[in-house]
């Protein structure tokens, strides 16, 4: 068991630089040396037409305000600094807001776990509400955090159409394997017609 937490660990960390590298490569660092070209290009044309020069540079402030707003997404997927400076509840009211299906956040934690739970946690509820909006056709939806002994337990539930399942190299199987291997667990109550309710617990650790 051990082992394969281990490897599940591993394949996980180097699936997230392999995502992290193709981003910044195909993203960010490609408009930035699209933008090092216009740039340049518009210097030599400065003194002999100095207008096209201008409309340049006008495009390369659009092309830096495109780049910096690729690089905030990214860096939000890498770990979100709302939860470092506010914790849990404002990070997952903040993914509430952003979710297609309107979504209703109750935390009820009296203090903050260790980093590591938190990110798990937040990333957890994120993965979560992006199947709901893309799978579940629900209306609304609820995620539910509180403390227990030693445990953190998320609740979610949707009242989409369920059906939901962590068989065949889903989604909810990668969740469940990763959960696994830090000592948690990812419970799936989803039958055919609905309603879905996913309970994740973590250890508690501070």
């Amino acid at each position: 068991e051990l082992e394969s937490d281990r490897r599940t660990v591993t394949d996980t960390a180097s699936a997230d630089l392999r995502r992290i590298e193709r981003d910044l490569h195909d993203g960010a660092q490609a408009r930035l040396v699209a933008l090092a070209m216009g740039l340049g290009l518009a210097k030599e044309k400065l003194p002999a037409d100095p207008e096209t020069a201008a409309k340049m540079v006008d495009e390369a402030h659009g092309e830096v305000k495109l780049a910096l707003a690729e690089l905030r997404d990214l860096a939000r997927g890498i770990h979100p600094a709302i939860l470092t400076d506010r914790g849990l509840g404002p990070a997952l009211s903040n993914l509430a807001a952003r979710c297609t299906v309107p979504t209703t956040i109750t935390t009820d934690l009296p203090t903050r776990p260790a980093p590591a739970i938190e990110g798990i946690a937040y990333f957890t509820v994120s993965e979560l509400l992006q199947n709901i909006s893309k799978h579940s056709h629900a209306t609304h939806a609820t995620v539910d955090l509180w403390r227990t002994d030693d445990r953190l337990l998320i609740q979610i539930t949707d009242n989409g159409h369920g059906g939901a399942t962590t068989e065949g190299g889903t989604g909810l199987s990668g969740l469940t394997e990763r959960l696994d291997s830090v000592d948690g667990l990812l419970l799936l109550d989803s039958p055919t017609g609905g309603p879905t309710t996913i309970t994740a617990e973590l250890p508690w650790r501070t």
